[in-house]
C-alpha cells in the first residue's frame, strides 16, 4: 500500500509539474492533462498548483504508513 499511495503522489506531481511547464514555457503539451479538462476553464495555473502540493503530500503521508 506504501509504494501504491509513493507511485500515486509521484502521477499527480507530475501532472502537475508537466501543467505547470506547459503555461510558462508553453512546451510538455503532450504530458499535461490539466489543460483538457473542460472544467478547469482558466484556471490551469491554480489547478496544476494543486495538483503538486496535493503530489507532495500524499508522497509524504506515504512515509507514515507502515508495512
Amino acid at each position: 500500500m506504501k509504494r501504491f499511495c509513493e507511485t500515486v503522489g509521484f502521477l499527480v506531481f507530475v501532472q502537475g509539474a508537466a501543467g505547470l511547464l506547459h503555461e510558462w514555457l508553453d512546451r510538455f503539451r503532450f504530458l499535461s492533462v490539466v489543460g483538457r479538462l473542460p472544467f478547469v476553464g482558466d484556471h490551469t495555473l491554480f489547478a496544476c498548483i494543486v495538483l503538486v502540493v496535493t503530489g507532495v503530500a500524499v508522497m509524504i503521508a506515504a512515509d507514515s504508513i507502515k508495512e
